[in-house]
């Protein structure tokens, strides 16, 4: 489409509102940190909602206010806090945008948008039976020790832009369940109107997303671990044609353990 405004598209793993040196951002310092990205779309993925953990801070709503951001619409993969006794329970996909407030605390992915949506849509992925070892103090002994986490369900949101559909998503810590919802998303994606973006934190290295989707990666950078990172996990794709990118970032937030990636694309 000749002349269409060009579109910047982000993705962020904010890991609740922790800093890298690890305590949780006041709602001040989490605004602040997401501010200077300056980007119109972001995918956020690891967003607490009244947690106790992140002083019960809505955070989706906290970071579009840091962005300038009218829009935004939050997805719970779990209601609950995620621990290794799974005291959680699994959360339906249903969308949650600034009219509303959590009413008990949840836990999983944000979009936001500073553009107007034409549509808002959801789509779970599933999970898997994998579990992640964490090593953290046990609350009775203080001792550290390993946790096994188990494996959250997964959501996709995706927003229609007036040019351009971009979709969310924070897949599996476990590669081969990661695989089985990247395929479910193409299948998802395949009915959207185009041109459309996938933005997230994959937990696919490299180039493994792109080619599984056909997709174009529009940033080739490492982002994990943010201090300094060694694998890309993170992606922003084109699925299908009529994108062409410039600008592509990587960058090193005050919030999250991965580095944030951003990429300007204009659609024609």
């Amino acid at each position: 489409m000749p002349g269409a405004p060009a579109v910047r598209v982000g993705t962020v793993n904010i890991a609740s509102g922790r800093s890298p040196a690890g305590p949780v951002l006041t709602p001040a310092q989490l605004g602040a940190a997401v501010a200077g990205l300056d980007v119109d779309v972001l995918a956020v993925q690891e967003v607490d909602a009244g947690q106790p953990r992140s002083h019960g801070v809505d955070q989706a709503a906290v970071l579009a206010v840091g962005l300038g951001a009218g829009d935004w619409r939050g997805a719970a993969t779990l209601a609950g806090t995620p621990d290794p006794f799974r005291s959680w329970t699994p959360a339906a996909p249903v969308l949650r945008g600034p009219d509303s407030s959590p009413d008990s605390p949840a836990y999983g992915i944000a979009l936001i948008s500073r553009l107007p949506v034409l549509e808002w849509s959801v789509h779970g992925l599933g999970s898997g039976r994998a579990r992640l070892p964490v090593r953290g103090p046990d609350p009775r002994t203080g001792r550290l020790r390993v946790w096994w986490f188990p494996d959250e369900p997964r959501v996709a949101v995706a927003a229609r832009l007036e040019r351009l559909t971009v979709v969310a998503t924070h897949l599996s810590f476990a590669p081969h369940t990661a695989v089985r919802q990247l395929l479910r998303l193409r299948r998802w994606m395949a009915g959207m109107a185009g041109p459309v973006v996938l933005a997230g934190d994959l937990n696919l290295p490299g180039a493994v997303p792109g080619r599984l989707l056909g997709a174009t990666p529009l940033v080739r950078a490492p982002s994990f671990p943010a201090v300094d990172p060694r694998v890309q996990l993170d992606h922003v794709l084109a699925v299908g044609d009529g994108l062409h990118p410039r600008d592509p970032t990587a960058s090193a937030l005050p919030v999250g353990d991965h580095r944030a990636l951003t990429v300007t694309v204009s659609p024609g």
